[in-house]
C-alpha cells in the first residue's frame, strides 16, 4: 500500500510539473521566421527556424553539422519553401507547390535538395526517393561572424532573384528565375480587347522590357490626349522618346512635364523630368 501511495504521489507531482511547464511562455531556443517574397507574378514563402552559433563550431568534421550529412537547413522542423508559380532553381524546373528544403553541407560545395515532403521534423524521416531535385552550389567563407542562421532573398528582379544562406563564417547563394513575359504579353493583348484598356501599364512594360517602342509611344499619346495635364504621362512619354533616339521631342515633352509638376508642387516629378532633359542633352 505504501508503495502504491508513493507512486501515486510521484505521478501527481509529474502531472503538476508538466501542467505548470505548459503554462510557461518562454522564447524558443531557435526562433522561427517566415518570409514572403513577391516574385514574377507570384510569391515565394520560406519558413524556417534559426539556430544560433553560441560559441560552437558549426560546419565540418566533429562539429554540430558534419560535412556530407543531410541537414534540415535550420532547426526544429525542416525548412519549408512554397512557390505559387513554377520557378527554375539553378537551371532545374520546379512546379508550383510546397516542398521541404534540405541541404548537405560540404567544405567548398553544398548539395541543395528540394524534397516533395514539405513538413517533417528535422531530417530524421527524410527520404532521398522523395527528392524532386538535387543540385550543387559553391559555398564561400565570410569573415564577419553570422551568429543567427539567416536566409534571405536578394537581388530581386521581375524574373530573377537570389536566395542567400549565411551562418557562422559560411555563405552561399542559390539563383532562381521565373518566366512571365509570355503570360504578361498575352494578358496585355487580351486586356486591350476590353473597354478599359491598360495603356499606361502596357506602355511602361514595353519600355522596360525592350518591346515595340512605337506601340508604347502610341499608347502614351492616347493617354496624353485624355489627360494633358498629368506630368507623369509626360515623364514616361519623354523616356520613351529618349529611348527611341528622339532627343528633341524628349526634351520638349519633359519640359512640359516640369512645368506641370511645378504647378502641382510635385518636386519628385520636377526632378524626374529634369533628369530626362539632362540625359538627352
Amino acid at each position: 500500500m505504501k508503495r502504491i501511495l508513493m507512486q501515486l504521489a510521484l505521478l501527481a507531482t509529474l502531472c503538476f510539473s508538466a501542467d505548470t511547464f505548459a503554462q510557461l511562455k518562454m522564447p524558443n531556443a531557435s526562433s522561427s521566421q517566415t518570409i514572403t517574397q513577391e516574385f514574377g507574378l507570384g510569391t515565394i514563402t520560406l519558413t524556417y527556424s534559426r539556430p544560433n552559433v553560441k560559441g560552437r563550431k558549426i560546419f565540418g568534421e566533429g562539429t554540430l553539422q558534419p560535412y556530407g550529412e543531410v541537414w534540415r537547413t535550420g532547426a526544429n522542423q525542416a525548412t519549408v519553401i512554397k512557390f505559387s508559380d513554377d520557378v527554375t532553381i539553378e537551371g532545374n524546373k520546379i512546379p508550383a507547390g510546397e516542398y521541404g528544403l534540405f541541404s548537405i553541407p560540404g567544405k567548398n560545395e553544398w548539395t541543395i535538395i528540394i524534397n516533395k515532403t514539405a513538413k517533417q521534423w528535422g531530417a530524421y524521416e527524410y527520404k532521398q526517393a522523395d527528392d524532386v531535385v538535387r543540385f550543387k552550389v559553391k559555398s564561400s567563407t565570410i569573415k564577419p561572424l553570422v551568429e543567427t542562421f539567416t536566409m534571405q532573398f536578394a537581388n530581386v528582379k521581375p524574373t530573377s532573384c537570389d536566395l542567400q544562406l549565411m551562418w557562422e563564417h559560411t555563405a552561399l547563394t542559390v539563383h532562381l528565375t521565373t518566366e512571365v513575359d509570355s503570360r504578361i504579353m498575352a494578358n496585355i493583348d487580351e486586356a486591350m480587347k476590353g473597354e478599359k484598356k491598360p495603356y499606361f501599364a502596357a506602355a511602361v512594360y514595353y519600355y522596360e522590357n525592350g518591346k515595340d517602342l512605337n506601340k508604347a509611344l502610341e499608347w502614351m499619346n492616347i493617354l496624353e490626349k485624355q489627360s494633358p495635364t498629368l506630368y507623369y504621362y509626360k515623364l514616361w512619354k519623354a523616356r520613351i522618346l529618349l529611348k527611341m533616339g528622339d532627343k528633341a521631342d524628349a526634351i520638349a515633352t519633359a519640359k512640359e512635364g516640369v512645368a506641370l509638376a511645378k504647378a502641382d508642387k510635385s518636386d519628385e516629378y520636377v526632378r524626374l523630368n529634369e533628369a530626362v532633359i539632362s540625359q538627352a542633352k
